[in-house]
C-alpha cells in the first residue's frame, strides 16, 4: 500500500498469531512479570530467588512465571528440588516487530501533517494580515 509523500507502510500484522500476542500482553500486564523478567535478563534464577525481592511466596512466583511461560517468554527446568528460570525473548522481538507497523504509521502521518501546517504558514505568509498561527486554527492575541 503506498501512501501521499511517497512514503510505504506494510501490513505485518497478518504474519502474527494472535493467541501469541494475546499472551504476552497479558503476561507483560503484571508488575510482578515484568520484574521477573528484567530480573531474568541478568541471569538465570531459581524460583525461590525470583520470589524472594517481590515479597511473594513460592507458589505465587510458581503461578506468575507458568504465566510467563504459556507466552513463551520464560523457560523452566527442574534440577532436583530446584526451578531453574531463563529468560526466552523470541516473543518480545515478535511484538516489537508487530508493534513496528504502528510506529511506521504514525511517523508517516506526523509527516502529512507537518506537509500540512507547513502549507497553511506558507499561505498565511501570502495574504495580508494573516498569521501563521490564525493558519494553523490558533488564536493569537
Amino acid at each position: 500500500m503506498t501512501e501521499p509523500l511517497g512514503i510505504r507502510i506494510l501490513n505485518r500484522m497478518v504474519s502474527f498469531q494472535p493467541e501469541m500476542l494475546d499472551a504476552v500482553f497479558h503476561a507483560l500486564a503484571h508488575p510482578a512479570r515484568r520484574e521477573i523478567l528484567r530480573r531474568l535478563t541478568e541471569r538465570e534464577r531459581n524460583l525461590s530467588d525470583l520470589a524472594s525481592p517481590l515479597e511473594m511466596s513460592f507458589p505465587a512466583a510458581s503461578k506468575h512465571v507458568r504465566v510467563l511461560e504459556r507466552a513463551g517468554l520464560v523457560e523452566r527446568r527442574v534440577e532436583g528440588r530446584s526451578h531453574v528460570c531463563r529468560i526466552n525473548a523470541e516473543p518480545l522481538r515478535q511484538v516489537a516487530e508487530w508493534t513496528e507497523a504502528y510506529r511506521a504509521f504514525w511517523e508517516a502521518n506526523f509527516v502529512r501533517l507537518d506537509a500540512v501546517l507547513e502549507e497553511m504558514k506558507a499561505e498565511a505568509k501570502r495574504k495580508p494580515g494573516g498569521s501563521a498561527g490564525e493558519a494553523a486554527g490558533g488564536n493569537e492575541r
